[in-house]
Formats: C-alpha cells, structure tokens, sequence
C-alpha cells in the first residue's frame, strides 16, 4: 500500500461512546498523538451496530469535534458485526484485470446477501505460480449500514472519506506498534460491549475473521438480571464498583462475570479450533487482546486456559509519541483498550492506493 496526504481523523463509532482521534505523521515513520477524546453515548443509541438514535450520536460527534477544537473534517469511519462478511477465497491465478470481472460473480456465491445490497471490495493476499492459484481476500458490507453511518456524520459536518473494518483497524494498530514476523501466526482479539472481533493473520497477511455478536454489555445485562439492579448499576459494579460512592460492590457479582466470560472464552475458542481445522497454515502462537471489556481480568485468564496460547494486551500507544504536558500517561494507559480501533482509523490517509 501506499500513501499519501494527511492522515484522515478516526472515528470510531461505538455501542456505548464515540472515540475521536487526529495524528501527525513526521519523517523515520514517527506517529504523533495531536488529539484523543471520547463522548458517551445514552444507552440504546448503536444497538447491534445500527444506528437506532441518530441525532444522540449527531449531537455527540459535533461536541467532541469542538471540544477537542478539530478544524479538519475528514474522517475514517469502520463498522463490524453481521452487515460484514469476510470471506478468503481460493482461486485459479488470473491477471488483476481479470479478477476484476470475475469478483462479481465468486461474490454471488459466498455471500448471503443480494449483491445489490452490499458494496464489495477485494485484495489478493497470495499468489503461487507454481501451482497457479492465489489467495484473494473478499469483504462486502450491507450498504444500508454504511449508508446510515455515513447520514449520521454528515450531519455533524464532517466528511467521511473512509470506511474500514474493524478487524483491520486493530490490525494497522499492531503493525504499527509491533510490527510482523513472516513466520509467525498471531489472533487479534476486539472485545467490545456488543461484538468481538477474532482476527488471525499470518505474516502481516489475514488469513481469517470472524465477528462474535457477544461482548461486555452481556456481563452487564446479567448482573443486572440476577441482582436485579438498574444498567449504570450494573455497569458500576462490573467495572468494580458503584460510581462516587464506597458501597461494597456484592459478592455474587465475581462470579456472575466469571461465569459470562468463560462463554465468550468458549465462543472464541471455537473460532480459533475452526480456523485450525480449515487452514493448512502454522498454529496461532500468540494472541493479543483489546476493546474495552478486554480490562476484565477474568476474560484474559480464561482465553489463555482454553487455549493454551499466552494471551497479551495489545498496547495502541507504544509507538505513538505524545506531549505528557497535553496528554496524562496514567489515562492513556487505561482508557487505550478502547482507543485501539480509533487509532488504527487515524492512521489512514486522504489518498491510499494498491
């Protein structure tokens, strides 16, 4: 890939706040961090990736935006869940011109949609001349989802120049961060409120993904079925306890969680041992955890016992350099899990080509 121009602002979107971040690239591959915010959003805003309350999430883009004082009105949006289908295909080696024609059709066939619902897109991810066949990475997304994204940021004023998945923003993040061993296979893992994103590349190249409709607001809607408490109540003690008060959070409350994420555990595991029984690639060796829920103890320890496989959090900010007179390092630090997808839209620019 190559690029050029500014980097676009990212956005990400969420269930429960908006992430806004700007960055400045400088010469030697430096990042800097120019802008970070967030805004919450009220419950039941963005259900399930929907935009259900649009003038909410209007209203909370356009603070942000003055809040943090950004003039430049070029963004980088992302969306996940059941509008997007990734799908890596296995053909016979053909010129670029010709898998162009032939894309439409190999679309048809491996996507559960009428294709003139979904916008497509494609990249080839391997090539063998040898045996003449390649790799070519498939990704359509339902075009009323992106079309309701895209309303809702316009009416803030923005312009959105770009619209990613949240797979490969968290991927751009770790490329930038860590940087890829072509022998290694590694998972990346997004554990957001409602979705979690499992995405295993090889090298620097997906081999697959797979988005999980479970996530932090599962924790939440069970504690507050069994202790029959209200959502911020709920949200409070899962997060350690309540709000602007010394009230012991209950004891039932550890193992509620404990019990939630060791399904979630069990849902990614069985992503993980379908990528092993349908790929002749390496094991993954590694597994690097972030999104927000991902601060909960419990989740890394039970991803790690099913697996076997040590489970990192995956660190957005370790390359990116920041002015500590304008950005505290504490707060960085605990709020990066859920600035992970931002940053990696941030990282996009005006113009990108193949």
């Amino acid at each position: 890939m190559v690029f050029e121009g500014k980097n676009l602002v990212g956005v990400d979107i969420g269930t429960s706040s908006i992430k806004v971040i700007q960055l400045r690239e400088t010469g030697k591959g430096k990042v800097h961090l120019v802008k970070y915010g967030v805004e919450p959003l009220p419950p039941q805003s963005i259900v399930d990736g929907h935009v259900m309350n649009s003038s909410a999430v209007v209203d909370a883009l356009a603070k942000v935006f003055k809040d943090l004082k950004i003039s430049y009105r070029d963004v980088a949006l992302s969306i996940s869940g059941h509008s997007v289908i990734i799908k890596k295909l296995n053909l016979p080696l053909m010129k670029r011109e010709e898998l162009e024609e032939q894309i439409q059709w190999e679309a048809e066939q491996h996507i559960p949609y009428e294709i003139s619902e979904v916008e497509i897109d494609y990249n080839i991810i391997w090539e063998n001349p040898d045996v003449g066949q390649m790799d070519v990475l498939l990704v359509a997304a339902k075009k009323e989802e992106i079309q309701d994204l895209v309303e809702v940021v316009r009416q803030a004023r923005l312009k959105p120049a770009v619209v990613d998945i949240d797979a490969f923003a968290v991927q751009n993040v770790y490329e930038l961060n860590y940087g890829f061993n072509p022998g290694e296979t590694i998972a990346l893992l997004n554990v957001g409120a409602s979705i979690t994103t499992v995405n295993i590349v090889q090298g620097a190249v997906s081999q697959f993904t797979r988005d999980i409709t479970n996530g932090g607001n599962a924790i939440t809607e069970e504690i507050q079925k069994q202790l029959q408490v209200s959502f911020e109540e709920a949200e409070a003690y899962k997060a350690g306890g309540r709000h602007n008060s010394q009230e012991m959070v209950p004891q039932e409350v550890d193992g509620i969680i404990s019990s939630v994420v060791d399904t979630l555990a069990a849902e990614i595991q069985r992503s993980l041992d379908f990528y092993m029984a349908t790929s002749s690639r390496s094991e993954v060796e590694r597994i690097f955890i972030t999104g927000g829920t991902s601060k909960i103890g419990y989740l890394r320890s039970a991803i790690e016992r099913r697996s076997r496989v040590p489970v990192e959090p995956l660190d957005p900010f370790r390359r990116i350099i920041f002015d500590e007179r304008h950005f505290d390092p504490g707060i960085l630090k605990t709020q990066a899990p859920q600035a992970t997808i931002c940053l990696g839209l941030a990282l996009r620019k005006q113009k990108e080509r193949d």
